[in-house]
């Protein structure tokens, strides 16, 4: 069997987001400037509020209304298909609204259960307002976490951040930064690792794939005169990854292994903070960096910026890194189909 027999013919799901953010516009952008390579998509939203949104816009669109994820396969080349979600109210542009909440949730539980029963290949999910929901009772700290625990999975997810320039794994997320550094540990360095590679093979068609470890301190701690916790952490960490039989490398100054030259050395840099990972990501491709989570059951991709209240409902969003985490969410789906297919053939004798 092959991508194309499994989820190659099987439509994204795309979740709502806050309704106060661009994630309706933006969808309605990525379906209107959709290339020839852009997969077939349909949204979890409102029809209503989209309409509004075009009639706002001034967008040549059709929003239609689907019953099921086949059926948007068949709409998609003449009108966005939408999966209905309604509003229970009224949401503005930029003046997000706790009342909300159940729709943006129920719009997140649809593409989940779609994915999982083999309705749709994977899921992208637009950016969310973590304050909103929260304050209506939310019990997550973001989509990551709710995601992984509403699929089963094994682990504590891992986040990648991707752009055609360069990959990066984190192994802690939104925390301060002392807060990074003292929950730094051996274990959570092995398992990002661990969890990387095996996407990077399954996910990314990387059949041995190199990961680089970047140190904490300046100059990876100088043998230790500015910092022990590569000395401590860091290469005991690295010594279990090479036992497991792994092509990890590092630690590495952060200031000298993101150059051009440099990330031809590795498939995924595993940072060990927050900003280290975004800052060259950001600064390699703004636009269109994608964020995607690891060590799931389902392929989850989403565009790498939030929900952007300042410019909601002006049309200034830009719909680039929508589509190019709807790009890389066919791409992995496809390619986690042949590796699985691959995995489970009869060997040939």
């Amino acid at each position: 069997m092959t991508a194309d027999d499994t989820g190659g013919s099987l439509p994204l799901a795309l979740t709502m987001g806050d309704p106060a953010g661009i994630g309706g516009e933006i969808t309605l952008l990525a379906w209107r400037n959709r290339l020839p390579s852009t997969p077939a998509f349909f949204v979890i939203d409102d029809p209503d509020r989209l309409s509004a949104l075009v009639r706002l816009l001034d967008l040549d669109i059709t929003v239609r209304p689907v019953e099921s994820a086949a059926e948007a396969l068949d709409v998609f080349p003449g009108a966005l298909p939408v999966l209905p979600q309604p509003l229970d109210c009224s949401v503005s542009p930029g003046a997000p609204d706790e009342r909300a909440a159940t729709a943006v949730l129920g719009s997140i539980d649809q593409a989940i259960s779609l994915v999982v029963r083999g309705e749709a290949a994977a899921m992208v999910t637009n950016p969310i307002h973590k304050a909103t929901l929260l304050s209506a009772g939310f019990g997550h700290p973001g989509h990551t976490e709710y995601i992984a625990e509403m699929t089963g999975a094994s682990g504590p997810p891992v986040m990648m951040l991707a752009c055609p320039q360069l990959r990066v794994v984190l192994t802690s997320i939104h925390v301060p930064l002392r807060d990074a550094i003292a929950a730094l540990c051996e274990d959570s360095i092995v398992h990002c690792c661990r969890v990387a590679a095996a996407a990077l093979a399954r996910d990314f068609g990387i059949r041995s794939p190199r990961l680089v470890i970047a140190g904490l301190n300046p100059h990876a701690g100088e043998r230790g005169y500015l910092g022990r916790e590569e000395i401590e952490i860091v290469a005991p960490a690295i010594a279990q990854l090479h036992q497991d039989g792994l092509s990890v490398s590092g630690p590495l100054p952060a200031d000298t292994m993101f150059h051009e030259r440099a990330r031809c050395e590795y498939d995924a840099a595993v940072c060990l903070y927050h900003d280290q990972a975004l800052i060259p990501i950001k600064t390699l491709d703004f636009d269109g960096g994608v964020n995607i989570t690891l060590g799931i059951p389902i392929v989850r991709t989403s565009p790498d910026h939030g929900t952007a209240f300042d410019i909601a409902g002006t049309g200034k969003a830009s719909p680039r890194s929508l589509l190019a985490a709807l790009t890389e969410a066919r791409r992995m789906a496809d390619n986690r189909a042949r590796y699985d297919a691959a995995s489970t053939a009869p060997a040939l004798v």
